[in-house]
């Protein structure tokens, strides 16, 4: 399967659901950024791919071609999320108490 790498995120305020953005490279060879991190009203989070609006349509910039690869790409990423978010919990992890 690809590799990814120099995955980075970028924590916002959250609104409609959406917590982050995640940018990374994948395969040493293509940059993507502008790839939104949302809650899932179920729990857990999903990808959500750049757009660019029209006059009476979104078209997508990028997003996978297969289900298969999109799943990986959420499988590591949303792994790789979930880590940093509960390495830097202030409340809840002992790795940075508060004081």
């Amino acid at each position: 399967m690809s590799q990814i790498t120099e995955i980075q995120f970028v924590p916002v305020k959250p609104q409609n659901g959406l917590v982050a953005f995640v940018s990374f490279v994948l395969d040493d060879n293509l940059y993507l950024s502008s790839i939104g991190i949302v809650t899932r009203s179920e729990g857990g989070y999903r990808l959500l791919y750049p757009t660019k609006k029209s006059i009476n349509k979104d078209f997508a910039i990028f997003h996978p071609i297969s289900k298969e690869f999109g799943m990986y790409l959420e499988k590591i990423i949303l792994n790789e999320y979930e880590k940093v978010m509960k390495n830097n919990d202030r409340y809840g992890s002992t790795d940075n108490p508060s004081y």
